[in-house]
C-alpha cells in the first residue's frame, strides 16, 4: 500500500485519537464488579494494551506537532498523565481478578483515563484542528503505519485479550454469525456450481 493511498484511506489523527478514546470508554463500561473473572481479565488486558499503544502514538506523533504550534499547560500535563496511567497499568498487570486490589485498580485507571480524555477532547483536539488542519490527514496515516508496527509483535496478546473479554453470550452470538455467514457462502457456491453445471450440461440432440 502506497503512502498516498494510506493517507487517503486513514482518518485524520484527531479522529483516530477520538476513536481510541471511544474504544477505551466502551471497554471500561463493560467492566462490572459481578463480571466473570475471565472476562474481567480480558477487558483489563485489552484496556492496558490499547492505552500503551495509544499513549506511545500520541507521544511520538501528536504531542511533538502540537508543541511546535501551541505549547500550553494542558499539553505539558499530558505526559505526566500518561506516566500515571502506565504506573496503574503496571500495578494491574501484577494482579489477578481474584486479588483484592484488582477492581479498585481498574476503577482508578478508568478515572485517570476519563479525566485525560476530557481534557484532550475539549481542549487539545479542537486546537489541533484549528492549527494543524493541513497536516491532520498525513499525521493520521503516519499514526496508522506506526500503530501496525507496534501491534504486530503483540497480535497474539491482542487476540487473547479480546477473546477473554467476550462473555459466553457474545461468543455464542459471534460463533452463530460466523456459522451463518459460512453457510450462506457455501449455499452461494453450491448454487453457483449448480447453475454452472446446468449451463454446461449437453442438451438432448447435441
Amino acid at each position: 500500500m502506497t503512502a498516498s493511498l494510506l493517507s487517503r484511506m486513514s482518518p485524520t489523527i484527531t479522529n483516530m485519537i477520538r476513536m481510541d478514546h471511544t474504544h477505551l470508554v466502551s471497554a471500561f463500561h463493560q467492566y462490572q464488579l459481578d463480571t466473570p473473572a475471565r472476562v474481567k481479565k480480558g477487558l483489563a488486558d485489552n484496556i492496558c494494551l490499547a492505552l500503551e499503544v495509544h499513549a506511545q502514538l500520541e507521544e511520538e506523533i501528536f504531542y511533538p506537532a502540537m508543541r511546535e504550534v501551541a505549547p500550553d499547560d494542558v499539553l505539558e500535563q499530558s505526559k505526566p498523565a500518561h506516566d500515571e496511567m502506565r504506573s496503574l497499568i503496571a500495578r494491574l498487570r501484577a494482579l489477578q481478578p481474584q486479588d483484592a486490589g484488582f477492581d479498585q485498580t481498574v476503577f482508578d485507571l478508568m478515572r485517570a483515563v476519563l479525566h485525560h480524555v476530557a481534557e484532550e477532547e475539549t481542549q487539545l483536539l479542537p486546537k489541533a484542528e484549528r492549527l494543524l488542519s493541513g497536516q491532520l490527514s498525513e499525521m493520521g496515516s503516519r499514526m496508522t503505519r506506526r500503530r501496525l508496527q507496534l501491534l504486530g509483535p503483540r497480535s497474539g496478546e491482542l487476540a487473547g485479550s479480546m477473546a477473554r473479554s467476550m462473555s459466553s453470550g457474545t461468543l455464542l452470538a459471534a460463533a452463530g454469525a460466523l456459522a451463518a455467514a459460512g453457510g450462506l457462502l457455501l449455499a452461494r457456491r453450491t448454487d453457483a456450481s449448480s447453475r454452472e453445471g446446468w449451463m454446461h450440461k449437453p442438451r438432448a440432440g447435441h
